[in-house]
């Protein structure tokens, strides 16, 4: 019988499973910044300054946290004994995550410098932007897990889901950026509104991102 690998272990010798335990750490950490910038958009809408900041200084710090575990990790499979294809497929692996996390604190960071609430339709629209994020990445989470567990069909299926989110949230975008054109703000809410309207696509693009790579493991390992 064919032997099952394990994409995130490689599991058998402690080096192998202390990589594995960092790289869900980071899985975790990386879905942290997400919710919480979660929590920062909703204290927005409701137009909550003190628990906005709160929300924005947590994702800057969940993303401190995942770029730390990106760089133990780094060092780690650079130093170690895994064999090169497997060293390589988790370091992209790690990146790719990463990235999310970037992009997720860059959005936060705009978010922070804007001070005036836009027209309710414009909310509607970040909020909804928000909630494909949060959806995407519950769902890219689901497949790592899955993965872990050698589920390939459930993993498989979650990554689909996160492509047809990211196809939404394409939409969603455009729809935002319409209601920003219409809203006729001035200059320096419209470069913020524009350019929070850009991460947050962003921000689902690099979750398929993560989807796609999770996809090519998942289809190895069979």
């Amino acid at each position: 019988m064919k032997e099952t690998r394990n994409i995130l272990g490689w599991l058998g010798m402690a080096e192998e499973q202390s990589i594995l335990r960092d790289a869900q750490k980071h899985v975790e950490e990386t879905y942290k910044t997400v919710t919480y910038f979660a929590e920062a958009i909703r204290a927005f809408i409701a137009g909550d300054i003190s628990k906005k900041a709160t929300a924005i200084e947590n994702v800057r710090q969940s993303e401190h946290e995942a770029d730390k575990l990106r760089s133990k990790m780094v060092k780690e499979l650079s130093e170690g004994l895994l064999l090169p294809p497997d060293r390589e497929d988790l370091m992209h692996f790690v990146k790719t995550l990463d990235k999310i996390a970037d992009w997720t604190n860059g959005a936060a960071r705009i978010l922070g410098f804007v001070e005036h609430k836009p027209s309710e339709n414009i909310l509607m629209n970040i909020s909804s932007a928000t909630e494909l994020i949060v959806t995407s990445i519950t769902k890219l989470k689901d497949s790592i897990h899955s993965l872990t567990k050698n589920d390939l069909k459930k993993a498989l299926q979650d990554c689909e889901d996160v492509d047809r989110i990211e196809s939404e949230a394409d939409d969603q975008k455009k729809t935002l950026i319409e209601a920003i054109i219409h809203a006729k703000l001035e200059p320096t809410s419209l470069l913020l509104c524009y350019q929070l309207a850009e991460y947050l696509e962003g921000v689902t693009d690099k979750i398929e991102d993560a989807a796609d790579f999770v996809k090519v493991l998942a289809i190895k390992s069979k």
